[in-house]
C-alpha cells in the first residue's frame, strides 16, 4: 500500500486556533448557550481572540443572543467568513437557515456540517474556540472529537436532581471519548428576591457536590435573573456590563478558571473522570 493511502485521518488542529472549548449539558433547558454566549463574551472583553461555533444544529440561539440575523459572507472559494458581534466571531446554522424553518437531518449530515464549521470558516488566529453543543450525547459531539482535538469540556447543570441526572451522562460521555472535563458551572442557581433574600429554585449547591463526587473543578455558578434572561432575548448578553457587573461578574468568574484550567490540560495534575 503506498504511503498515506488507506490511512484513516484522526483529529486535525485547527491552524491558528490555541484552544477548543466544549460547552455541554446531559438536557436541554439548563442554560447551556447562555453559558456558552457569555463566557465568549466575558474572554473578548479580556482581550482574548475568541470564536464561537453554536453546534446545537436543532436549536441554534446563538444569533438571536448576539444580536445578528444577517447571512455571513462566502470568500474565496467555498470559505465562510464568520460573523463579529460584541468582539467574538461566530457561525451558526441560524444565520444559514433563519425563522422557525426546522433543520431535519440524519447523522452524516450533522458530521459535515460540524467539520464545514470546524474547517471551512475564516477563523484567522484564535486564544479560545468556543463550541456550544447540543443537549444530551448525540451524533455532534462524536463529529467534533473525530475532527478537531479539544482542549477539553464545561458541563453546565442547575443544581435539581433531575438535571444532574443527565449531567452525568454527558460527563461519562465525554471520558469515553477520552475529553478532559475542565469543570462544571451550575446555571440558575439561585434567585435574589425584592426583599434581598435568596431563593433557591432548583437546588443551589447540588453541582457543586457532583463536581466534587468526580473529582472536577467546579467552575463557578450563576444566579437566576430575569436580566440575564432578557440580555439574551435582545442579543445584549450581561457580560457586556463587565467584571464588575452584579450578573456579568459570575461569567468572568467561570472564565477565569477555564482560563486556568485550559492551561493546565496536558501536565499531570490534569484531573480526569475515574
Amino acid at each position: 500500500m503506498a504511503a498515506g493511502q488507506g490511512v484513516p485521518q484522526g483529529p486535525m488542529p485547527l491552524p491558528g486556533v490555541a484552544h477548543v472549548v466544549a460547552v455541554g449539558s446531559g438536557k436541554g433547558g439548563v442554560g447551556k448557550t447562555t453559558v456558552a454566549v457569555n463566557l465568549a463574551v466575558a474572554l473578548a472583553k479580556m482581550g482574548y481572540s475568541v470564536g464561537l461555533i453554536d453546534a446545537d444544529i436543532y436549536g441554534p440561539n446563538v444569533p438571536m443572543m448576539l444580536g445578528v440575523t444577517r447571512q455571513p459572507n462566502v470568500v474565496g472559494e467555498n470559505r465562510i467568513e464568520p460573523i463579529l458581534s460584541h468582539g467574538v466571531k461566530f457561525i451558526s446554522v441560524g444565520l444559514i437557515s433563519p425563522g422557525d424553518k426546522p433543520m431535519v437531518m440524519r447523522g452524516p449530515m450533522l458530521h459535515q456540517i460540524i467539520r464545514q464549521f470546524l474547517q471551512q470558516v475564516e477563523w484567522g488566529n484564535l486564544d479560545y474556540l468556543v463550541v456550544d453543543l447540543p443537549p444530551g450525547t448525540g451524533d455532534v459531539v462524536i463529529s467534533l472529537v473525530q475532527t478537531v482535538p479539544l482542549t477539553g469540556a464545561i458541563v453546565v447543570s442547575t443544581g435539581s436532581s433531575v438535571a444532574l441526572q443527565d449531567a452525568r451522562k454527558a460527563l461519562e460521555m465525554f471520558h469515553q471519548v477520552k475529553v478532559d472535563v475542565l469543570g462544571m458551572v451550575e446555571n440558575m442557581s439561585q434567585m435574589r428576591m425584592p426583599d434581598g433574600s435568596m431563593l433557591d429554585v432548583f437546588g443551589a449547591g447540588g453541582t457543586e457536590r457532583t463536581a466534587a463526587q468526580f473529582g472536577l473543578e467546579f467552575l463557578g455558578s450563576v444566579d437566576m435573573d430575569p436580566s440575564i434572561r432578557k440580555g439574551g432575548d435582545t442579543g445584549m448578553p450581561v457580560a457586556l456590563a463587565g467584571r464588575g457587573s452584579a450578573l456579568g461578574g459570575a461569567f468572568y468568574e467561570v472564565a477565569d478558571k477555564v482560563i486556568a484550567a485550559a492551561e493546565k490540560v496536558g501536565n499531570e495534575d490534569v484531573v480526569e473522570i475515574s
